[in-house]
């Protein structure tokens, strides 16, 4: 089936993270924000496949008061109970475009058998609006249940510059992928507004937020970059487990990158590290 680019590069980015072992079952969300000329070939680039466009306009489905930079959006976003397994098998089931109002949204495309957006709906409008006001190319939003990061917060009390540091310091390419560092919002009831309103906030200065005991999401231009972000923080976070399991030791105790280290990787590099 030839879908048009943002529909197939979300499919293959779901997979991907499934065969990580990132999205057991129904775990995981993801939306693209669509562009300009996208969402004028909207029609022609869905006319050859299985993805059912509304013949009409659809009633606004209410969910909150959308933030105005947001209003008029077109948002492909998958479904509730998803399952990134066998997403790529049924994207015009499991995946939907919808159309950004002043209080919801209006279904314009897919989610042929009645589901709805992810549960984390909120938490996706409200990214994709705090990193277009930090960047007018911003495109996607992806969560997931990244294995080594989860269990890092699990047996760790981490903070945002803790755990920064920590995954800055057994990876020398960390700094580089994340100069930004991560932000870190204690454990929260997922699905609601609060805590999409809490990942938010942390998204003005950030592209990557760890929800602790529970998952990452990660903001970007493309499906790569998000991919990307959330790959090199996992293979940090494992690095350092692996480090504490192996030597017996906590994690400062061991051979890492110093500050100083960090601070001359930025200098060849010409990044800035937030904590540095």
């Amino acid at each position: 089936m030839n879908y048009p680019n943002y529909i197939s590069e979300l499919l293959e980015v779901t997979y991907d993270m499934w065969k990580k072992g990132w999205d057991e079952y129904n775990g995981g969300n993801v939306s693209y924000r669509l562009k300009k000329e996208e969402i004028l070939r909207l029609k022609d680039d869905l006319q050859a496949t299985n993805y059912p466009i509304m013949d009409k306009e659809q009633t606004e489905i209410q969910v909150m008061e959308i933030p105005h930079n947001m209003v008029g959006e077109y948002l492909l976003i998958t479904a509730s109970g998803s399952h990134f397994r066998y997403l790529h098998h049924q994207p015009e089931i499991d995946t939907g475009i919808i159309k950004l109002t002043k209080r919801g949204y209006q279904l314009i495309a897919g989610f042929k058998d009645g589901k709805r957006p992810t549960s984390e709906i909120f938490m996706h409008i409200l990214a994709h609006a705090a990193r277009l006001q930090q960047d007018s190319e911003q495109r996607v939003v992806i969560h997931n249940h990244a294995t080594n990061i989860v269990l890092y917060s699990l047996l760790h009390q981490v903070t945002s510059r803790s755990l920064t540091f920590d995954l800055w310091s057994v990876l020398t390419e960390s700094i580089v992928v994340f100069p930004d560092g991560i932000a870190v919002l204690p454990w929260e009831v997922p699905g609601t507004q609060t805590i999409g309103e809490l990942t938010a906030k942390e998204l003005v200065d950030h592209r990557l937020v760890v929800w602790a005991k529970h998952g990452v999401l990660s903001t970007g231009r493309d499906y790569q970059d998000c991919f990307g972000l959330i790959e090199t923080a996992d293979k940090a976070a494992h690095i350092a487990l692996e480090l504490q399991r192996i030597s017996g030791k906590e994690l400062s105790k061991n051979n890492i990158l110093t500050k100083e280290n960090l601070q001359a990787v930025c200098k060849v590099l010409h990044v800035t590290g937030k904590y540095l």
